[in-house]
């Protein structure tokens, strides 16, 4: 390898891994809702999983795209580690497609993929297409970066010192390590059994030594997966240690077996006499079924396995149990009182999560060092979205129960409450990306601002928590003291505004500190106006009628 080899090599990893973060973001941003509840309903099985993992690898030639894809969706959100391990078993069989075809060329794909992408993003107003184009563009460069180390490490191939090396591997841990060392090389497993078969074809190599290279293959495998990890969080990390732990486990469970029944081997031999390349392929394709097989039902262990080598953090364990229902899971089945009871618990849970976040956003917008608050926001904001949607199709489930009249307003009422408090977390979304603008750009709004700003959101937090009891206990009482709640946010923002305006006509000013007094204003004004929203929401519900009784009603005592 020359020392031009070796820029090319360094030059593809940087590519690969600046691809592969591009990808995570356009998944994200594009895939959103759909895909994440196409990816639920048809990875929830874990044998389903195994079999989308199996299609895709087929239809891509790559079990270190595909895994590097799943990696990608545990990273947006878009897919659970329970859900990731079926389908990097999958994606382990798939890959053992015929050997003697060459493996499907993605980098050849790599120049269209990036042009299409950046004609997409450049030059399309639309968001959708313009995120499409973000994920060619992300495609593109990852597989070109997987190109480019492949071909500056392909002269090894070439070289009459390596294939001494490789034939004179005759002792099978040898060979094992061989065998990983040369695939995390090549970066895809595929191509190093398409080199092992042409030197066992040549008489280079033994059936014997193929074996144990294929094992070692396997390992050397998820080496793109490791490259990938390290640009993620600690999910998409511990996604990678999945591959690593079941192929390890993978080469134990082969190794073991054929030391114990070395007759298998004869017998994958017998099905192809006299055609090594034949046997190397299918010796490929049965380990991987086998291990699948034996493993799968130990999928959720290799899931713990990767937990514990990676713990999750506190604030994990807390969005994971957020990001779920608790109290609607078989609200559908319930009589209609129970579940009118666990739809207002639901949506009180989702209201607190929303007034948590946006105490928190702004907590980091007045003091932006403490920057673990800003990913304890956008963590959150995910699990608001997923109750948004998740609490929204439940009450609408709800309506086939028999209601009564009120019920049924309370609940096409909570569906609106349910809205409002998923916009109340958009806002403090945006808060903190005000807060992170300020602390990236060095700009400080003036202590007046900060003091009208703080005295803003003050009072827009008293709105939230009074409207909150209002919306839990039905106390229409202080619906008063809420309304003039409101109205001093709505006078506080004109009033503000005029004194911003003056500041700025007296002294220059910052644009970047300038236009996000302006924007918090109004974010901080909107969320008094979701408030009232929430506070009015039953004020003109209907009253169910007395229960007529009939001859047979029983009276309760």
């Amino acid at each position: 390898m020359t020392i031009w080899d070796a820029i090319s090599l360094f030059g593809g990893v940087g590519l690969f891994l600046y691809g592969m973060t591009v990808m995570s973001t356009g998944l994200r941003n594009a895939a959103g809702d759909q895909l994440r509840n196409i990816l639920d309903k048809v990875t929830s099985n874990r044998y389903t999983a195994i079999l989308i993992g199996l299609v895709v690898t087929l239809l891509i030639q790559s079990s270190s795209a595909t895994d590097m894809m799943v990696i990608s969706f545990v990273n947006s959100g878009l897919m659970n580690l329970a859900q990731a391990v079926g389908v990097i078993m999958g994606a382990n069989i798939g890959t053992t497609i015929t050997a003697q075809i060459t493996a499907f060329n993605l980098t050849a794909l790599a120049p269209l993929l990036i042009f299409i992408g950046c004609i997409m993003y450049l030059f399309v107003k639309k968001h959708s297409v313009k995120h499409i184009g973000s994920i060619l563009l992300g495609f593109g460069m990852l597989f070109l970066g997987v190109g480019l180390m492949k071909s500056s490490i392909a002269p090894l191939a070439d070289s009459p010192q390596f294939v001494r090396a490789l034939s004179a591997l005759d002792n099978p841990a040898a060979a094992v390590l061989f065998g990983i060392a040369f695939t995390a090389l090549l970066q895809s497993s595929s191509s190093s059994i398409v080199i092992f078969q042409a030197f066992a074809v040549e008489g280079l190599l033994s059936y014997n030594q193929c074996v144990y290279l294929i094992i070692g293959a396997a390992i050397g495998s998820v080496t793109p997966n490791i490259l990938a990890s390290l640009t993620t969080d600690r999910d998409g990390k511990r996604t990678a240690l999945l591959n690593l732990y079941f192929n390890l486990l993978r080469a134990a469970l082969l190794i073991v077996v054929i030391s114990i029944f070395p007759g298998i081997l004869s017998g994958i031999q017998a099905l192809s006499p006299g055609n090594i390349a034949r046997q190397v392929a299918n010796t490929h394709t049965f380990f991987a079924l086998f291990a699948v097989l034996v493993l799968s039902p130990f999928a959720n262990w290799i899931v713990k396995l990767s937990e514990r080598t990676i713990p999750r953090h506190p604030d994990e364990l807390r969005a994971a149990e957020e990001q779920r229902l608790i109290y609607l899971v078989n609200a559908e089945r319930s009589i209609p009182s129970i579940a009118m009871r666990q739809a207002m618990l639901e949506v009180t849970r989702m209201g607190e999560m929303a007034r948590e976040n946006l105490d928190t956003a702004l907590r980091y917008f007045f003091d932006p060092s403490q920057s673990d608050l800003f990913t304890q926001v956008e963590t959150r904001e995910t699990a608001i979205d997923y109750l948004n949607r998740a609490i929204g199709d439940k009450l609408v489930e709800l309506r086939a129960l028999p209601l009564s009249e009120r019920d049924i307003f309370r609940l096409s009422r909570m569906i609106l409450v349910v809205s409002n408090f998923e916009r109340i977390s958009d806002h403090a979304e945006n808060i903190i990306e005000f807060g992170a603008r300020l602390k990236n750009t060095g700009s400080n709004i003036s202590t007046e601002g900060r003091t009208e700003l703080r005295t803003m959101a003050d009072t827009v937090l008293q709105t939230l928590d009074l409207s909150m009891k209002i919306f839990t206990t039905d106390d229409f009482s202080l619906l008063p003291q809420a309304e003039a709640l409101e109205q001093q946010v709505d006078d506080m923002q004109e009033t503000y505004m005029r004194n911003h305006i003056d500041r700025l006509m007296k002294s220059a000013s910052n644009p970047v500190s300038a236009v996000v007094f302006t924007d918090m204003c109004t974010d901080l004004e909107r969320c008094s106006d979701q408030a009232i929203n929430i506070a009015a929401a039953f004020s003109d519900s209907p009253v169910d009628p007395d229960p007529i009784l009939t001859e047979d009603a029983v009276p309760l005592a």
